[in-house]
């Protein structure tokens, strides 16, 4: 984002990246920014902390009071990283033994997400490519992949397995907030969602199966590098 920032103001648009890597902007110089040490994937620092929130936007606005640039700033406040945490939630039982278990699992999930949809007053990040209903179906798919189904013949719903990598996540970690009896105004950790779903679930397991497949018959490099986070 911070090379695309001297494009867009290239073409007039002006810019302000926030940054959760200060090495990083400082090699790529953007226009305007401001470093907030924050866990990287909160770049607003405190979930369902408005006026937290509102004040890293403010800072981040007054960045563009500079006669010149480029600019990068420094947040007042840093936010600390919660380690490697793992969110405690029991999964639900079984629907259907016979069922392939991560598809079977999704299945059974869905009324915890929807219980966490209904206390978000209808708001989810879940659809981009697969819908709620659809994740089963997504990883039925990926459980061909790792059988041996070429990725462009497995009958992926959504345009993408890396788009519905995203959703199926997604969908994992809002279900985990009733599954945890996570109230609005508290989150769980930065990293404690994605420890649970990679290391406790079925799904997460499939998904590090389908990304080693997917890498052994060499994919697009992009297409098997993200299936899950970096780290992963």
């Amino acid at each position: 984002m911070s090379a695309l920032a001297h494009v867009f103001e290239a073409a007039g648009l002006a810019t302000i990246a926030l940054a959760s890597i200060r090495p990083h902007v400082e090699r790529i110089a953007p226009p305007r920014a401001l470093y907030c040490d924050f866990p990287l994937g909160r770049p607003l620092g405190k979930p369902n902390d408005a006026a937290f929130q509102h004040r890293v936007l403010e800072a981040a606005f007054a960045t563009l009071s500079a006669a010149q640039g480029p600019v990068l700033s420094d947040f007042d406040e840093s936010v600390s990283d919660e380690g490697a945490e793992v969110l405690a939630c029991t999964l639900p039982p079984r629907l259907d033994v016979n069922a392939l278990p991560a598809a079977d699992e999704a299945r059974a999930l869905l009324a915890a997400y929807q219980r966490t949809v209904v206390v978000n007053e209808g708001r989810t990040s879940v659809g981009r490519s697969v819908s709620a209903q659809q994740i089963p179906d997504a990883l039925e798919a990926f459980q061909r992949i790792i059988d041996g189904t070429p990725w462009k013949d497995c009958d992926m719903p959504g345009r993408s397995p890396t788009e519905a990598s995203l959703d199926i996540r997604v969908f994992y970690a809002e279900a985990a907030l009733s599954l945890a009896d996570f109230t609005v105004g508290r989150s769980p950790g930065a990293w404690s969602t994605d420890s649970w779903f990679y290391e406790h679930t079925e799904a997460g397991k499939l998904m590090l199966a389908a990304k080693a497949a997917l890498k052994a018959v060499d994919a697009p490099f992009g297409l098997w590098f993200y299936l899950t986070p970096m780290d992963r």
